[in-house]
């Protein structure tokens, strides 16, 4: 099992063409964290951005693709995609467990816990922030994959995740390397 996890594309088809011609050569499946198409009211332009061409990629990528709506995508977001934008998760069962996939802004930590618990979630996989996290607490980690387009935080660095049947990593995009790994 090999998949890409990526978010917060925000229309950019160089953070898309970056993944897919990076870290996500080879990968079986691409999950997408939300906020797709549409930079945002509070985002800059990203490099790239050309909204029509990256869905024309994502409806042309061999590779399948599951998704979560994100609060910057809209309806007409979802006229245009040939993927289906859950809303306000999905779950996959792996190997290691149970994952579940959302964009992030629905969710505090009493209700992730409370989640957490109930679907008994192995990986934890948000977006949103705009920042690589990748941290395990209890029987449970948590992943960020950051921004390919708009990175925030720190060190704003354009990365993306690979997840495998027994561990997750962080890729940076710009410098080509793992930048932090867990093993489940």
């Amino acid at each position: 099992m090999l998949i890409g996890i990526i978010s917060d594309t925000h229309g950019s088809t160089r953070a898309w063409l970056d993944a897919i011609n990076g870290p996500f050569r080879g990968v079986e499946q691409i999950w997408h964290c939300g906020d797709v198409l549409y930079h945002g009211a509070r985002n800059p332009l990203p490099a790239g951005y050309n909204t029509q061409e990256l869905f024309e990629l994502i409806n042309s990528c061999s590779i399948p693709i599951k998704a979560v709506r994100g609060n910057c995508d809209s309806d007409v977001d979802q006229m245009v995609l040939d993927i289906v934008l859950q809303d306000p998760y999905f779950m996959a069962e792996l190997p290691f467990g149970r994952a579940l996939v959302t964009h992030g802004h629905h969710y505090g930590p009493d209700i992730m816990e409370a989640m957490i618990q109930r679907f008994q979630i192995k990986l934890w996989v948000s977006g949103h922030i705009h920042e690589p996290v990748l941290q395990r607490l209890g029987d449970t980690i948590f992943l960020n994959p950051g921004s390919p387009a708009l990175p925030k935080g720190r060190e704003q660095r354009r990365s993306v995740a690979l997840l495998t049947d027994t561990s997750v990593e962080l890729h940076d995009l710009d410098k080509g390397q793992v930048f932090a790994r867990l093993d489940f």
